[in-house]
């Protein structure tokens, strides 16, 4: 019997180019101004970009999450994440930033930068849980949604070594 708040079975996996229309498809749900899968395909194309993929077992194709990041000279930034709506609260996007950090920790990477919707609690409530600090703002950073006005962004880090 299954429980009412169970939680289900994912798999994170390498994320490919060919997954760039899911990708698109999911990031839409959340940003003023998605990127396109064109956009999606040619970021994971390029050599030192990476990101995972989240799906519920035996849901090919379907992603509940993604996390798109890039390492450089041995600073790393994520550049996208999110999680669908429907599988949010499950540990997903807690999952997929562990996946990029044991990555990031094994290619040896000094630290791992990000920007955040200031007004996007949760997120900000994770990523401090994950051990980043606040080390900026970009004020007016993130369009607002049907006319409302423009967030500021948070810029946070967190050291790997």
């Amino acid at each position: 019997m299954k429980l009412p708040f169970a939680r289900r079975d994912y798999i994170v996996e390498r994320l490919l180019r060919a997954d760039a229309p899911a990708v698109a498809l999911l990031h839409r749900e959340d940003f003023v101004r998605p990127w396109s899968a064109a956009e999606f395909a040619d970021l994971i194309d390029q050599t030192p970009v990476f990101g995972f993929a989240a799906r519920q077992v035996g849901q090919k194709g379907l992603l509940a999450g993604f996390v798109l990041a890039r390492l450089a000279a041995g600073e790393a930034e994520i550049l996208s994440v999110a999680v669908s709506r429907a599988n949010r609260r499950e540990g997903l996007g807690r999952e997929l930033m562990e996946a990029v950090m044991r990555e990031l920790h094994a290619e040896r990477a000094s630290h791992l930068l990000l920007e955040v919707d200031e007004t996007n609690l949760a997120a900000v409530g994770l990523y401090r849980k994950l051990g980043f600090g606040q080390v900026g703002r970009r004020p007016g950073y993130y369009a607002g949604r049907d006319g409302a006005p423009a967030t500021g962004a948070l810029v946070m880090r967190r050291d790997l070594r």
